[in-house]
């Protein structure tokens, strides 16, 4: 599954420029506490997550994360998204709560895998 493949299931928006949405994303991890997202997700994961602040890119950034996904319609400010921008990372904006994130994402990926 690709990142385009995700902004178009979860009727999201790529809030980033430069970023590569045909990149391939075979994990997902959510979370909102990035001490979990440091501890617990593997590299090339997906973070799926409520919070919008610079600590998320950089978390993000710290485990090499894919990309982002903000659910609940939020969106991070300039600022935030400009430093995913220069760490050349993905974020997608959607107005899906968080389980219905998960729950899209991972039958999709149920269906690939069969």
């Amino acid at each position: 599954m690709t990142l385009r493949d995700i902004q178009a299931l979860l009727g999201g928006r790529l809030l980033t420029a430069g970023t590569i949405p045909d990149a391939e994303c075979p994990r997902i991890f959510a979370s909102d506490l990035m001490s979990d997202v440091l501890a617990f997700m593997d590299s090339g994961s997906i973070l799926v997550t409520g919070l919008v602040n610079p600590h998320v890119v950089r978390t993000a950034s710290l485990v090499d994360a894919s990309a982002i996904v903000i659910v609940q319609g939020k969106r991070p400010d300039p600022s935030t998204v400009a430093e995913a921008d220069r760490n050349h990372l993905p974020i997608i904006a959607t107005e899906c709560s968080m389980f219905e994130t998960c729950s899209r994402i991972s039958r999709s990926l149920d269906g690939v895998r069969r």
